[in-house]
Order: C-alpha cells, then sequence, then structure tokens
C-alpha cells in the first residue's frame, strides 16, 4: 500500500467567498479581516454575536480549552455567570459533575438598558468579548479558557473606574439522595424492574477556609461505586489487580484576581474601584490523592501559571486555535443566507468538539461538558453516565476527516485502557479469547448496571437482561475501522502498532471465535443481534460488513506490518464469511439488516452499515445500484440526532437527499437557548453532539471522500 501522508485532511475547501460581518475588535489589538493571509475562510462570520445581555442559562455562551469548559452569560441586572465543567471530574457515583457557578457583579452596572451591548464569541481565538457604551465610556471584558494551561481568564477593563465581586455559588453543599436519576446512573433501577437495592448519595464538596484572598473548593470522592459494579458483573476478582477509577479522586478549583480580597469563604471583593481587574480560575483533577496533595499540587500549578505573563499566554493561546482551524476548513455560499449558516453550524459542532476533546477522557454524546441545568440541577445529564457507542462515534468521525487527530486520542486511550478488562470478561463470560466492548459502557469498560441487571438469580454471567444492547457488540468493528481510516490519512505507525493492532487483534479474535460455524463451514451469527432495532437475528449486517471492511484493509497491509499468524487467521476469518444478507424485491437486489429477523424494536437502518460506516458500496465502488435502492427503501427516514441518513446519502452520492438532510439538520438547533448549536434534545442530551456530528460528516462526505490511496472530489 502506497503511503498515504494527511496531506488530504489539509486541503482547504472553499466553495466561494463570502464576505466578513463586522467584528468588535477587543482592546483594538485582534481586528482581521477574511482577506487576511492568515484568515480562513467562512470563519469570521461563524462568529456568534449578540448585541443583548440575557436572562439566565438558556442565553449561555460555551468556549473551553479540550478539558475545562465554560457556559456564560450576562444578566441585565449586571451579573456575569458562568458554570465551570471538566472532563474527568467523575464523582464516587461516576457522574460527571460541574466544578461550579461562579456568579461576578460589577458596580456600577455597565449593562443597563439603553447602552449599546455587543457579546461575540470569536472563534479564531477562542474567546468571549463583550462591549458596552461607546466613546470615552465603554466597558469591555474578556473570558477565554488557556489551550495551554488549565486555566481560566476573565479580563476586565473600563474607561471609568469600577468595582467587581466574585462569588461561588455551590449547590452540593450537604449530603442528600438523589431522587432524579437517569437511565444508566450506577443504581438506577434496570430496564427490566429489578433493583439495585443501593441508593444514589451526592457527597457534598468542600470550600476551604482562609485561602489567601482566594476562593478554594473541591469534590472527593471517599466512596466508589466500581467495586459495587465490578461484583455485579461477575468481575469481582478484577478489584484485586485493577485500580479502582475513582476512589480518593479530587477535582474543584481556585479563584483569585489582582486587587480581590477575601469577604468570606466564598466571596471575594475589591479592595478600591479600578480601570482593569483580572481574575483567574485555577482548574485541577488529582487521582488516587489527599486534599493535602491536591491542595499542593494545585497551588503549584497556580505559582507556575502566574510565573508567566499574561500577553504570553493569550498569544500562545491564539497560536493554538489559529493552527487549529487551518487545518481544514469548509465554507459555503448559497444565493440565500442558507450556506453562511451550514458554514456557521459547521464550525461551531466543530468547535464544540474541540472545547470539549482534548482531555484524559472521551466526549460525553449527551451534551458533552456543556449541559445546563434544563431538566433539573446542573449535574442531572439525561442518559446519565455511560457512553453510547453508537451516538459518540458520530463526534469522532468527522474529526478524522477535519484532521483533528488530537480529539480523538483520548477516545482510543478510553478503549485501549479497557482492554484487559474487556479480554478477562470475554474469558470469563464465553470461555474464549479475544475482547468485545459493550455498547453502553462507563469508561472503565463494564456495561451500564442498569443493562446489565441487578436481579441476577438463575441467570449467567454475562447475560445482559436489556435486550436492546445484549449482543449489541458491532462498536468494536466500527472502532476498528475508525482507526483504519486514520491510519490511511497519518501513516503514524506508532498509532498502528501501539493502538489500533491490539485493539483490532482482540475482537476479531472474538467475532472468530464466539460464533459456531454452520453447516457450509461460514460463521453462522446465531443467536445474535442488529443494532438495537433487530434484537433476534441470524447473519447481522453490521457484523459481516464490518468484518468484511476491517479484514479487507488489515490483509493490505504490508508484509513487514502483520506477523504471517496474523494474516493466516484473517484471511481464514474472512474466508468463513457469510454473504452479505440481501434479497430481490421487484427484481431488485435490495440490503437487509440480516439473514433473518424478527420484531424490530427501535428504528435504526442497519442494512445501510455497508454504506456507513462500513463502506462496501459507495460512489465509484461495485454495486451502487443495490445500496441506492437499499436507501430508497429504508424503513427509516429522518435527519435529527442520531439518524445518519444524510452521511450515507452523501456516499452513495445522492446529492440531492444529502442537500435537504444537511439543510435541514444544521439550521435544527433548540431555539429555547440563544447559542446556535446547542442541538436536540432529540433523543439524547443537549447540546445533542449526534445530531451536530452526522452533519458535519455529511457535509465533508459531499464534498470530499477518501478511498485507500483514492481522493474522490465533490462525489
Amino acid at each position: 500500500m502506497k503511503n498515504f501522508v494527511a496531506f488530504v485532511c489539509y486541503i482547504f475547501l472553499q466553495l466561494s467567498y463570502i464576505s466578513p460581518v463586522n467584528a468588535q475588535p477587543f482592546w483594538g489589538k485582534e481586528k482581521s479581516t477574511e482577506r487576511s493571509t492568515n484568515s480562513v475562510p467562512g470563519l469570521e462570520q461563524s462568529n456568534v454575536t449578540w448585541n443583548n445581555a440575557g436572562k439566565d442559562f438558556h442565553d449561555a455562551m460555551p468556549t473551553g480549552n479540550g478539558d475545562i469548559g465554560v457556559s456564560m452569560w450576562i444578566e441585565k441586572e449586571g451579573d456575569l455567570l458562568f458554570y465551570i465543567s471538566k472532563t474527568d471530574a467523575y464523582d464516587d457515583n461516576n457522574r460527571l459533575l460541574k466544578i461550579g457557578l461562579v456568579r461576578v457583579k460589577i458596580s456600577p452596572n455597565p449593562f443597563v438598558p439603553g447602552v449599546s451591548f455587543v457579546q461575540q464569541l470569536h472563534l479564531k481565538q477562542s474567546v468571549i468579548t463583550v462591549q458596552t457604551g461607546n466613546g470615552n465610556n465603554t466597558f469591555k471584558l474578556r473570558l477565554w479558557v488557556d489551550a495551554n494551561h488549565p486555566v481560566i481568564r476573565l479580563e476586565i477593563a473600563g474607561d471609568k473606574k469600577f468595582t467587581s465581586t466574585v462569588q461561588l455559588q455551590n449547590w452540593r453543599r450537604e449530603k442528600h439522595t438523589l431522587e432524579d436519576l437517569s437511565f444508566s446512573d450506577v443504581y438506577k433501577d434496570d430496564f427490566d424492574g429489578s433493583k439495585s437495592g443501593e441508593i444514589t448519595i451526592q457527597y457534598p464538596d468542600s470550600i476551604l477556609a482562609q485561602q489567601h484572598n482566594t476562593i478554594t473548593w473541591y469534590h472527593h470522592n471517599k466512596h466508589s461505586c466500581w467495586p459495587f459494579t465490578l461484583k455485579l458483573q461477575g468481575l469481582e476478582e478484577l478489584t484485586k489487580t485493577q485500580t479502582d477509577p475513582l476512589l480518593n479522586n479530587i477535582f474543584g478549583a481556585a479563584i483569585n484576581g489582582n486587587g480581590l480580597m477575601q469577604q468570606n469563604d466564598t466571596t471575594l471583593i475589591a479592595a478600591h474601584p479600578v480601570l482593569t481587574q483580572s481574575i483567574t480560575v485555577n482548574v485541577l483533577t488529582k487521582t488516587s490523592t489527599t486534599p493535602a496533595v491536591w491542595l499542593n499540587a494545585l497551588n503549584k500549578q497556580k505559582a507556575d501559571i502566574e510565573k508567566l505573563t499574561i500577553e504570553q499566554c493569550r498569544s500562545r493561546h491564539a497560536q493554538w486555535w489559529n493552527q487549529f482551524w487551518k487545518r481544514s476548513y469548509i465554507n459555503i455560499h448559497t444565493a440565500t443566507d442558507t450556506g453562511a449558516v451550514i458554514t456557521r453550524s459547521y464550525n461551531l459542532q466543530r468547535y464544540l468538539t474541540a472545547c470539549g476533546g482534548r482531555g484524559k477522557g472521551w466526549i460525553k454524546f449527551n451534551g458533552s461538558i456543556f449541559t445546563l441545568p434544563n431538566e433539573h440541577d446542573a449535574d442531572f445529564r439525561r442518559w446519565g453516565p455511560a457512553n453510547w457507542f453508537q451516538n459518540i462515534r458520530l463526534a469522532y468521525w468527522p474529526a478524522i476527516n477535519a484532521g483533528d487527530f488530537d480529539i480523538l486520542s483520548p477516545f482510543y486511550t478510553t478503549y485501549l485502557k479497557a482492554l484487559p478488562l474487556a479480554k478477562k470478561r470475554t474469558a470469563l463470560y464465553y470461555g474464549h479469547k479475544g475482547a468485545f466492548f459493550s455498547e453502553t459502557s462507563y469508561a472503565w469498560g463494564t456495561y451500564s448496571n442498569g443493562d446489565y441487571g441487578f436481579n441476577r438469580e438463575g441467570i449467567t454471567a454475562g447475560f445482559v437482561t436489556n435486550p436492546y444492547i445484549r449482543r449489541h457488540w458491532s462498536n468494536g468493528l466500527e472502532l476498528t475501522a475508525m482507526m483504519l481510516q486514520q491510519y490511511q490519512l497519518t501513516n503514524n505507525k506508532h498509532f498502528l502498532i501501539d493502538t489500533l493492532l491490539p485493539i483490532a487483534t482482540a475482537i476479531i479474535q472474538f467475532y472468530d471465535e464466539h460464533w459456531k460455524r454452520g453447516a457450509d463451514g461460514k460463521i453462522l451469527f446465531d443467536p445474535s443481534q442488529s443494532l438495537e432495532t433487530w434484537q433476534t437475528a441470524v447473519n447481522p449486517m453490521p457484523e459481516i460488513a464490518g468484518l468484511q471492511n476491517v479484514l479487507s484493509q488489515l490483509l493490505d497491509f504490508p508484509q513487514n506490518i502483520l506477523t504471517s499468524q496474523q494474516r493466516i487467521a484473517w484471511r481464514k476469518t474472512m474466508n468463513d464469511l457469510p454473504a452479505l444478507p440481501m434479497k430481490i424485491i421487484d427484481g431488485k437486489a435490495i440490503l437487509l439488516p440480516a439473514q433473518t429477523v424478527t420484531k424490530s424494536f427501535n428504528t435504526e437502518n442497519p442494512e445501510l452499515y455497508a454504506v456507513f460506516p462500513f463502506r462496501i458500496y459507495g460512489v465509484q465502488k461495485p454495486s451502487l445500484e443495490i445500496a441506492r435502492n437499499t436507501f430508497a427503501l429504508r424503513t427509516n427516514k429522518e435527519s435529527f440526532c442520531w439518524y445518519q441518513d444524510d452521511a450515507q446519502a452523501a456516499y452513495l452520492g445522492l446529492a440531492s437527499e444529502a442537500a435537504k438532510g444537511v439543510s435541514k439538520r444544521m439550521t435544527d438547533w433548540n431555539k429555547a437557548y440563544a447559542f446556535p448549536a446547542m442541538w436536540g434534545p432529540g433523543d439524547d442530551g443537549l447540546p445533542d453532539l449526534d445530531h451536530g456530528g452526522v452533519g458535519q460528516l455529511a457535509l465533508q462526505a459531499m464534498l470530499m471522500q477518501t478511498d485507500k490511496n483514492k481522493i474522490l472530489l465533490f462525489p
């Protein structure tokens, strides 16, 4: 196979030049135009601009640095508020919590009615700016999360002196029982009605006293649901050899600012009126630690960052985001403003994944780190702490195509770290080698407890009581396909050897050994299922298409990549695969979700997995009409949430269908919220990254597709 370097991801796609909107410079230093040689077409007009203060969290504007997130809004009464979030802030119950809520009061109030107001998210620099007033009576602020350091910075300047008050507003002050649980919360009643016998307790945060003009607080996991989970799922032996991923983890933050003095443990006030104010929030998570060690580490982090000038940090922060946006771009022009709106939606979806995708863990499909208290308190998350692979993959596929491989790294690492557990439970549950990954999974690799089932009387270890995901394992094959796509674009041998091949080898071995061969010598996938929809199936499309797709790519590797044993074993598995399930309707061949199925229970089209994600059929591929016939006759036709019709239409070269779907999806956000990428909630949490991810992926596939050494432009 020819070396295929990542230049594909660095082709800049510009359909037409669009003039920029007027951007408000911040302190006159960041004015730029689309005509600048350093500009990215379409980015400037994707900035989000508001001309009025808000009222509550519905008017929040998000930003982040890949690990730490901020959702910020300004109230008309003059207060600035922002939630702080972090990708690894998992508590005792494995719930991803907010770090806290900060309120900044400014006096005199610069946001009074009748005074000009401009709030803007500048995507190029990843900074939120606000400017009020005019002439020599202006007031300006800048909020950003340093791309290179774990710190939030709020800079304020006025032509006239002002004072500020900073308050921590903490809602986790007392131990209490949580009544409002979501689907995959660890002790939530099972799908079949069985109960855990446990209660979910929200433990309070600790707010430290007398911290030298600093507000400091943290959450300490003194308990953990991990041992309960492993015991329930028949994996108790692993508690002796593996480290509890939750116990004694501490996450929290410290707020300080020049000229701010302590009023009490949760409030800082200005010592005297000033013309400029700088407020910093240092955020830190440490695993398996003590409060004293955490606090020492936080203080060292603060001291190290304070050695750097804010100008240095701001410049390097802007450099990081500038190179991020230059990796690739899409800019669309249409006679109406639809093209500009779709361009903005594409950029905002990519921005959200970049703001929450460089931490130590995966992006949560149900809101990432930008959930808001839209149903209960700010810690509530629809569908709970587990991830659904079939959902979150849709935020990561477009990151591959865009060249955002740093966002993919934590995602792959999560599964790589879970691989030893996956191998052990395969041996325990099924008595053979290899590994499988659950469709619903906690980050350490087990099923969500509610899906697994709490009442195990008379039920063998490994049998999942929720039929929607009982044998829903094709995610391992799709994960392999994602890694193969990335390897084709990067030719990164370290990634191949250290990540791709260990996972692929274990997944393929599972599929080779789990099912018996039928009378024809082919693998008989029975009992099996086809995604969540067909819960009883024989020879399902996703499994057969997935194995065919990844094995054909792996067997294309040169001799020095694979061992002879791997090549022999994988050829045998490939030869043992049954044919893709299909039948003839009105003289036309169409693909089927499986060779045989019973009643459907969901609204997926697994037959089209042979188009995407397992690209056996498509533009310039054999038998394209079979796949197009199948798409035309698909049962479920949708363009929102995790439905992938738009992307599949693009991979089939169906221009009008793809365009219609993308136009609908990328102009469809929740209008109850001011930020125009608060997708959903649809079937998931809000913002629903599945929704924006499919639109992003479909748009990419309309413009360019790659297949091994081939590049297809405007397919």
